[in-house]
């Protein structure tokens, strides 16, 4: 059986080190996967890998008790160009580590494994898993998607993302839409054809001022967005197709299906969904976990962001150190003290639970 750390902070600091000196752009996890499983067999730890992601379960795990996923991703953006540090080299200065995917989402990364590390050598009546996934920013099909399957029933499931360690217990899902426009080609200077760049107005029209009735103070209204159009191949011919596409960010009033037959109805262009998998997610106030983290002070919320959760088919919150406005920003950092403060509030949330 593996030890428990004597200092899981330092040892989550040291790891958190170790990985952004990796660079882990999404699709390029293969070398911080490596890294990764080296560490844990390190201390220990047993693992099981799947492509670029790796996990760990609990030596005393019983499938008659209910199992708890411990979630974070290993990937990161691409560094964006306002960069004045080297984004891979870890830097140490007044109570900050800076470095790409410190905040986003390295501190949730090492700090659950330490819960993991601790939690997993104790009589608790559920089981755990950790898990480190890859592809999580581009949602891509080799992330936690393909892992899920693999892995026991899950009851549970704590997605470490960046939230000041307050409870996100609704996250809005994603869906894109390339709509397509058709009208009919003429000459410029003369009254003929059909503009498909108009009959596209009218319907981004639609779209921007078309409310969906259903929300709720978690997560508010669901939000389209037009956030590119191409239409036109030089200036003297009326343009027989205008395409454009449509950033749908849904609430847990609506599956995304339902969102794509409503636009659907009232559009005249031709609407093809890239994606209907990335779904809004909620938990219940009530859920044990959310009880006991309101007792603690914490205040639940509906995040805006898409996580892993939207790939998940049990019940999940996020909640994890750092903040989500430090995510895929300049000079990235994450706070020592939210590390340090992450692991024993995610062992009282965690110790004794019944679920």
């Amino acid at each position: 059986m593996h030890k428990k750390p004597t200092n899981p902070a330092s040892d989550a600091i040291n790891l958190l080190k170790g990985m952004i000196r990796i660079p882990s752009v999404s699709r390029d996890e293969q070398a911080v996967a490596d890294f990764f499983c080296q560490q844990l067999s390190a201390i220990g730890l047993q693992y099981q890998r799947h492509g670029n992601n790796v996990w760990c379960v609990s030596e005393q795990f019983d499938a008659s008790r209910p199992t708890i996923l411990l979630n974070a991703h290993l990937d990161t953006v691409k560094p964006v160009a306002a960069w004045t540090r080297d984004p891979f080299t870890p830097e140490e200065e007044n109570g900050r580590i800076y470095g790409l995917g410190s905040n986003d989402c390295g501190g949730g990364v090492v700090s659950l494994l330490q819960v993991f590390r601790i939690l997993s050598a104790e009589n608790e009546d559920y089981n755990l898993i950790y898990l480190a996934s890859c592809e999580e920013e581009v949602s891509g099909k080799n992330g936690i998607e393909s892992v899920l399957p693999l892995l026991p029933e899950i009851s549970f499931a704590i997605v470490g993302e960046p939230t000041g360690m307050q409870p996100a217990i609704a996250e809005k899902g994603l869906m894109v839409l390339d709509l397509t426009a058709h009208g009919k080609a003429g000459h410029a200077a003369r009254n003929e054809g059909e503009n498909a760049i108009y009959i596209a107005m009218e319907d981004i029209q639609w779209i921007k001022n078309h409310t969906f009735p259903k929300q709720t103070a978690l997560l508010g209204p669901v939000k389209t967005t037009v956030t590119i159009i191409q239409a036109g191949t030089q200036h003297n011919v009326i343009p027989d197709t205008c395409q454009f596409t449509v950033d749908v960010r849904s609430n847990e009033c609506y599956t995304n299906e339902e969102i794509f037959d409503e636009i659907v109805k009232n559009v005249k262009s031709e609407v093809k969904a890239r994606s209907f998998r990335l779904s809004s997610s909620s938990i219940p106030e009530e859920h044990p976990f959310v009880q006991r983290a309101i007792d603690l002070g914490r205040v639940p919320f509906g995040s805006p962001t898409l996580s892993d959760q939207a790939l998940m088919r049990f019940p999940s919150l996020k909640m994890g150190p750092g903040e989500s406005s430090r995510s895929h920003t300049a000079n990235e950092f994450i706070e020592k003290k939210e590390i340090e403060e992450a692991i024993p509030l995610y062992l009282k949330l965690l110790r004794g639970l019944k679920l």
